[in-house]
């Protein structure tokens, strides 16, 4: 991952690996939509977050949808990309739909909210961090009673902040803005904004996109460079895009 500056290209590493690791045990990645890079930022953050000295980093994925048992799922990539081997899933569905209704299509049992924070509670007392990875979007319901990442989020008040991923282009800015609004009217933390696909030559949209972004009251803590899916650590750690 890449860290947008204004006044230059600054690799990721060094005090701002530092600085991230001071973020709360349990951090939650959600996404503006789904497709945006919510994979990558998690592996991202994930090798960002390696080498803690009170512990290693897990990644859980309460849910995954479109992938077949013997496929292998985001956790398999976050594996590959950050050379984090701690990682684990809660459910897997074939369908590539939300995991409310893959699971009514294959008639599967999802696992609920306590489920959830069991895993997690878990993985926190022997892990520095624990990256929660969603499905789709904040509102995207995990389980049969209509939970979603934001009531697991909620479940963790004293220790743990959201990572919103949002797209770079036309639309972004909408959604992003949406996301955090639903975040803050749950009082749940925001530890900042990724952006999980940032391409090499960016468009007039894209380049005054990351200039809105840097006008939040929310941190940008970097951008995932186009095409990191075909990398592997540590080349996740690149230059940063610029605003002019």
């Amino acid at each position: 991952m890449t860290v947008p500056t204004q006044s230059g290209p600054r690799p990721l590493g060094g005090d701002l690996a530092a600085g991230m690791r001071e973020l709360p045990r349990i951090i939650f990645v959600t996404g503006t939509d789904t497709g945006v890079g919510k994979t990558r930022t998690t592996a991202a953050l994930a090798s960002a977050l390696s080498g803690h000295p009170e512990g290693p980093v897990a990644v859980y994925k309460p849910a995954q949808t479109g992938v077949a048992p013997d496929e292998p799922g985001d956790i398999d990539e976050i594996r590959e990309l950050s050379g984090v081997d701690r990682v684990s899933e809660g459910v897997r569905l074939l369908h590539p739909m939300a995991p409310r209704a893959a699971a009514r299509r294959e008639g599967a049992v999802l696992p609920g909210l306590d489920d959830h924070v069991r895993h997690i509670r878990t993985e926190a007392e022997t892990a520095a961090h624990v990256l929660v990875e969603g499905a789709g979007g904040l509102l995207v319901e995990l389980d049969g009673e209509g939970h979603t990442l934001a009531d697991l989020a909620a479940q963790f008040p004293d220790n743990s902040a959201t990572v919103v991923v949002a797209r770079s282009g036309l639309g972004t800015l909408n959604h992003t803005l949406l996301t955090l609004e639903a975040l803050r009217t749950r009082k749940l933390r925001v530890a900042g904004l990724v952006i999980g696909c940032w391409p090499s030559d960016p468009d007039p949209v894209e380049t005054d996109n990351l200039k809105f972004f840097y006008g939040l009251n929310t941190p940008l803590l970097g951008a995932v460079p186009a095409g990191t899916s075909l990398l592997v650590r540590p080349d996740l750690l690149d230059q940063s895009p610029t605003v002019d």
